[in-house]
């Protein structure tokens, strides 16, 4: 049986951890009561708060928080699965970063989980016919966060950026799900083909800081690209790649690279 958006927002358990951690916080920290409350407690939901939160962020002159709260509010109304994508992004960041030690640091403070769920938003109304609202939408993320991600990228559940600084990812990109990278990470085309000329991460997928990926190429699911490299072509499954041009050095060292956040080559094969 389907369960229903209320249904859904008395048994969130992300949600539930949030507000616990604000609670906490206000406690230890009263100085920074009025900034909890208005981020996390005042909401009774997970959607609301995270509306709030990126409407504070992507706000300009040019258009008001309000105005962004609204589309975001209408958004997250019409598509409930862009919320649940966001509590599975929210999720392994706290899993898998180790300076992330609760719930509410992704929302309130992480700009890699804010910057992804700005281009969710925009994702959204690119393919809803209104690109001028995505094209602003990423350009504020861009400016506000240091994060680059095309309206037109199509980004799967579960991805964490840690840092977030100077990532840029391409119209034509797609990412799986439980995806990792770091900072300064770019997803990149080659020449002026309007097709497919962006990278293809597959589920898993760990890609160390620096790393570039470039054109229509494929990085098979579970692998992993060490930082700095240079990748021009196709990644077999559950590898190892390295070095400019990147080289397959080994296996991928685990089942789930992007989870265990293991960035240390091992003997190469």
């Amino acid at each position: 049986m389907a369960i229903s958006q209320s249904q859904l927002h008395s048994i969130d358990p992300v949600w539930d951890e949030i507000r616990g951690d604000a609670e906490r916080a206000v406690r230890k920290t009263p100085a920074m009561g009025a900034m909890f409350h208005a981020g996390v407690l005042q909401h009774e939901t997970f959607n609301d708060a995270l509306a709030y939160r990126l409407a504070l962020k992507l706000a300009s002159s040019e258009m008001s928080a309000q105005n962004v709260r609204e589309i975001a509010d209408d958004i997250y109304g019409r598509a409930p699965r862009l919320a649940l994508d966001a509590r599975a992004d929210l999720v392994a960041t706290f899993e898998r970063d180790p300076a992330c030690h609760r719930m509410m640091q992704p929302l309130m403070f992480f700009k890699g989980f804010q910057a992804v769920q700005s281009h969710r938003l925009a994702h959204f109304l690119w393919r809803d016919g209104q690109a001028d609202l995505a094209y602003f939408i990423q350009m504020r993320a861009s400016e506000v966060f240091g994060v680059d991600i095309h309206p037109g990228a199509k980004i799967g559940k579960g991805l964490m950026i840690d840092h977030a600084h100077s990532v840029v990812v391409g119209e034509t990109a797609i990412v799986g799900d439980n995806v990792s990278m770091l900072h300064s990470v770019t997803l990149g085309g080659t020449g002026k083909d309007e097709e497919k000329r962006h990278p293809t991460i597959e589920n898993g997928v760990l890609i160390g800081a620096g790393a570039k990926v470039l054109g229509n190429i494929t990085v098979g699911h579970c692998s992993r690209v060490a930082a700095g490299s240079v990748v021009l072509h196709d990644v077999p499954a559950m590898k190892t790649v390295a070095g400019v041009p990147a080289k397959i050095v080994g296996e991928a060292g685990c089942s789930q690279p992007s989870i265990l956040m293991d960035h240390m080559l091992g003997p190469m094969d």
